[in-house]
């Protein structure tokens, strides 16, 4: 008796059923009083907004009323515990109405979108008091946008709503229930390597660096002292590649190390069903904090060797090493003395508060003048960008 032929599986590469749109959940997180009234009456409008303009998937959009947190409070507690929430109900993303007034620059803004965490901030008191609900579904249909974008999506070519059809379906599909561990983060990041990947440049990891002043300052000045310490010299001179690179990887791992751990970057899911958002949240956290670690890590060697050109002169050089000089030498010497300020700097970024480190890994994009709608005061900025 033969056994039957195993069933193939139906989905498609984006992990869906074809046929059967799959659902992209946005939540309404409004404080109470008139943030939830309006919440209450632009649900119905920002869904069907949404799926005017992307009818591959299926938008829904339940309203909570919750407070979040007590005022005063920057973007990044809301955006925070609108994270907090987002996660406990299982949305895909979510939007918060705020009756507090954020501001960039001290000026005051309409929004702010944190793709990494799939959040929008969206403040009430900058909409203005005319037309203030089109205002709100236009700004929460922008943001929305922003939260799912590359950034330079254009929204009339046809081969990015394509690209952009295909993220929102990957953010709408779970992975298969009965993987675990590796194999099931393995499969959320192959599904999602476009969605990652914009999650990832709207953080700007390049930026991460220059934001941590301690961790810089820490690792200037421990390449400082190892150019001119001679021992420094002789080590670069006799390590020899495979020890420099050795090196080199274990600063760049101690420093992100740092940040990630130090800072509790890295979130534990608490229940399967937020088992996607947590893998693609930790999966952005580690790639922005790698790349920005790189970033400084080549900045430094840049400086150590135009450092060792003009302060390490090639008669005490030679003497140091005990041999004729060559270009090669100084190269050695730069990989070797970025490492260790690489390794300084993982010292100061334990030095840095976690709010501090929180906030030169995520970025909050806020819009341009000439993105907000046209009946806004110009004094007003808001994230609606397509």
């Amino acid at each position: 008796m033969t056994s039957p032929p195993a069933a193939q599986d139906p989905r498609d590469d984006a992990g869906t059923i074809p046929g059967c749109a799959p659902t992209v959940v946005v939540g309404l997180v409004a404080a109470p009083g008139a943030a939830a009234e309006l919440a209450r009456g632009v649900a119905g409008e920002l869904a069907a907004e949404l799926s005017a303009r992307h009818p591959e998937v299926t938008w829904r959009v339940p309203v909570v009323e919750d407070g979040l947190v007590q005022p005063p409070a920057d973007d990044a507690e809301l955006v925070a515990a609108t994270r907090e929430r987002l996660l406990s109900a299982d949305w895909d993303l979510a939007v918060c109405l705020t009756d507090v007034p954020l501001e960039v620059s001290r000026r005051p803004v309409v929004a702010h979108a944190s793709p990494v965490h799939g959040v929008g901030v969206l403040s009430l008191p900058a909409l203005g008091a005319v037309g203030r609900r089109r205002r709100a579904v236009e700004t929460a249909v922008g943001l929305v946008q922003a939260l799912v974008s590359d950034g330079d999506d254009d929204p009339a070519d046809p081969g990015d709503r394509a690209a952009l059809g295909l993220r929102l379906r990957q953010l709408a599909t779970d992975p298969d229930g009965s993987a675990e561990g590796v194999r099931f983060t393995a499969r959320v990041l192959s599904g999602n390597l476009r969605l990652l990947s914009g999650m990832v440049r709207a953080n700007r990891p390049w930026r991460l660096a220059v934001r941590l002043s301690r961790a810089l300052t820490a690792a200037i000045a421990a390449g400082v002292f190892a150019l001119v310490t001679p021992d420094i010299w002789q080590l670069a001179d006799a390590y020899g590649a495979w020890r420099l690179a050795l090196v080199g990887v274990g600063s760049v791992v101690a420093i992100a190390g740092a940040l990630v751990v130090g800072a509790q970057l890295w979130e534990r899911p608490r229940s399967r069903r937020v088992r996607k958002q947590v893998a693609l949240f930790n999966a952005a956290t580690v790639a922005t904090v790698v790349i920005g670690v790189l970033s400084l890590y080549l900045a430094l060697f840049v400086l150590a060797l135009l450092g060792g050109l003009l302060l390490v002169v090639d008669p005490l050089f030679a003497e140091g090493l005990g041999h004729p000089v060559t270009f090669p030498d100084y190269l050695e010497l730069a990989w070797l003395t970025c490492s260790l300020a690489t390794v300084g700097g993982a010292l100061g970024a334990g030095l840095e508060s976690d709010e501090a480190v929180r906030e030169a890994a995520y970025t909050y994009r806020p819009g341009t003048v000439e993105d907000a709608p046209r009946d806004v005061d110009p004094g007003v900025r808001a994230d609606n960008r397509a």
